[in-house]
């Protein structure tokens, strides 16, 4: 029997940063690079034109020199308001109270914290006592779809349950002045803050994703090639050049998986232009299909975990025919990749 998602609700930081402010600010920050203008134009040319901070790009724990304390504790504090407005708009999107929850999925990597978000949401929500939870941390990008199959397994295991999954990220705590490499540069305007909710049950709250299939794989060898890192600064994000491209090696076992199931609509996690259509190709479809992905990384950028969630709350406001088969596809470090695949149910 499938899982259903209810309709995600999605929540971005308080502050719009345009991709040109952030140009500015690297001119500002860094007059004698000696690759200045490339690193510019490299990030004028990574898709995303605006995104959305918890906190100003000016503040201490964004562009400013702030360490490790001050930005773990600020983003977990910031990811944790994020996470209980996303879980509320999601439970009165689903006609639920917290109480009806069985069970708390959540994912959450930019910083360190515990208790962790599954915790904290039990007495902020008032969510029952005895709910279940499975805290996922270090998942990354694809914390949005790893936490989806983990609440499909929670429903399949006891069907008549309800499943809160929520993913929250706060990505402005890995942009630092004293990472200066050409990719460190482009992360400082790939990615935004925000957080994401929904609900898994056994029966349909509402149109939306019916998950029928799950995948996950781990690219062998490839633990370093994404992956995160401390200093006394903070967290930092790093990737090397198979890396960045490791998602075209796990292509042909995602299609293998699949096999004949077509897919009329993906859910695609943005984390870069060729990232979304390369995917959406290799799925039979051509990248007008992945408009959504692609919408979200223009406007708002890689979302971490979040994006898928965010990706589908955008599905549904222009949904897919009853029927219709759909794929959600997340790539992360590690290198890692999480994929659902089912039906729209209407």
């Amino acid at each position: 029997m499938p899982a259903y998602v209810s309709r995600p609700r999605t929540v971005l930081g308080a502050h719009k940063v345009t991709t040109d402010e952030i140009a500015d600010d690297i001119r500002a920050n860094h007059q004698g690079h000696p690759r200045l203008n490339a690193s510019v134009r490299a990030v004028q040319g990574c898709g995303v034109r605006s995104r959305y901070f918890t906190r100003p790009l000016s503040s201490a724990t964004v562009s400013g020199t702030d360490g490790i304390e001050e930005r773990a504790l600020g983003a977990f504090a910031d990811a944790l308001d994020l996470a209980e407005q996303a879980a509320k708009a999601a439970l009165g999107e689903a006609g639920l109270a917290a109480t009806d929850i069985d069970a708390v999925v959540t994912t959450h990597s930019t910083s360190w914290a515990v208790p962790n978000l599954d915790v904290l949401l039990v007495s902020r929500l008032g969510m029952r006592p005895t709910v279940r939870s499975v805290p996922q941390m270090s998942l990354a990008c694809t914390g949005g779809a790893k936490s989806l199959i983990r609440a499909t397994d929670l429903v399949a295991a006891r069907p008549g349950d309800k499943v809160l999954v929520v993913a929250a990220e706060v990505l402005s705590a890995i942009y630092h002045h004293d990472d200066d490499g050409m990719e460190a540069m482009i992360y400082k305007a790939l990615f935004g803050d925000s957080a994401g909710a929904a609900v898994v049950s056994g029966e349909p709250l509402g149109p939306g994703l019916a998950v029928e299939d799950s995948f996950e794989h781990v690219l062998p060898d490839a633990a370093r090639d994404l992956s995160g890192r401390i200093t006394s600064a903070g967290l930092h994000f790093d990737a090397t050049r198979r890396g960045r491209t490791a998602f075209r090696e796990v292509l042909p076992t995602l299609t293998d998986w699949l096999g004949a199931r077509r897919t009329d609509f993906p859910v695609l996690h943005p984390g870069s232009a060729p990232i979304i259509t390369e995917t959406a190709t290799a799925l039979g479809l051509d990248a007008d299909s992945a408009h959504h992905s692609l919408d979200t990384l223009t406007h708002e950028g890689n979302l971490g975990g979040v994006s898928v969630l965010r990706v589908l709350e955008r599905t549904h406001d222009a949904p897919p025919a009853a029927g219709d088969r759909g794929t959600m596809v997340a790539y992360g470090p590690g290198f890692t990749t999480a994929a659902l695949h089912g039906h729209w149910h209407a």
